[in-house]
């Protein structure tokens, strides 16, 4: 059952985000021939002066190896 977390900028309106968890989900199903209910996709908005800190610090310099 993946979950799928998504960080982005904030500023990306309500549609560009419900497009993007379902383009997301399309290709998680697709690849991992799976069903629709068993995929779920998270959007989380960061302020761009935060991104370091709360994104680039924590989920990418402290997860190299994943």
């Amino acid at each position: 059952m993946p979950h799928v977390i998504v960080k982005l900028h904030s500023g990306r309106s309500e549609q560009q985000k419900n497009a993007l968890a379902e383009a997301v989900t399309k290709a998680v199903t697709s690849t991992l021939k799976s069903g629709e209910e068993s995929v779920s996709v998270a959007i989380e908005d960061v302020e761009p002066r935060d991104w370091a800190e709360q994104v680039y610090r924590p989920d990418i310099l402290g997860k190299m190896q994943t």
